[in-house]
């Protein structure tokens, strides 16, 4: 019993699929270009994380600092020292102007990281953009090579179909008969 032929429905002449290497250069050169993005994306967020969590322990740092300081100031106005809450007094001041100094570079720091994150964007934009437009202009100048040689191809197989006297596709006249 002869073996059974496992590609069952498929022609023997059948043409396979030509592969679209162009639309597979845009579709990977797409994909690391989100890659790109989303990590760019990701190492903001956690810059941003890490600025909001120091500030955060800073501020929770100064009022405990303050509290600590109003305290004592308290403690000194009871017991009716007034030079000690005097300078009680100051070192709240001082402490309050220190808060204050701290919470604005806090401040200045984050709009220099937003700033410099939306300078980023823009370069990364321009980049992307230059990079897809200088693949655009390597695919145009493939595309004629490729036309020229399918052509020459073309051209080539269907000499070679004269010779062995069979009819091209897309001729009109059938083959000459042979004496």
């Amino acid at each position: 019993m002869p073996p059974k032929n496992k590609e069952k429905g498929k022609k023997s002449g059948a043409q396979k699929k030509k592969k679209n290497w162009g639309a597979d250069v845009v579709a990977e050169s797409r994909h690391r270009l989100v890659v790109l993005e989303k990590e760019l994306l990701r190492d903001h967020l956690a810059l941003r994380r890490d600025e909001a969590r120091r500030a955060k322990a800073s501020e929770d740092q100064l009022r405990q600092r303050l509290q600590g300081v109003e305290a004592e100031l308290e403690g000194a106005r009871s017991e009716g020292k007034a030079i000690y809450a005097e300078a009680c007094q100051r070192e709240a001041a001082a402490a309050r102007e220190e808060a204050e100094q701290a919470l604005g570079e806090r401040d200045q720091a984050l709009a220099q990281l937003r700033a410099h994150m939306a300078d980023m964007e823009a370069k990364y934009e321009e980049i992307l953009h230059d990079s897809l437009d200088r693949l655009l202009a390597k695919l145009r100048a493939i595309k004629q090579q490729w036309d020229g040689a399918a052509l020459r191809l073309h051209a080539r197989h269907k000499e070679q179909q004269r010779q062995f006297g069979l009819t091209p596709p897309g001729s009109l006249r059938p083959p000459a008969p042979s004496l």
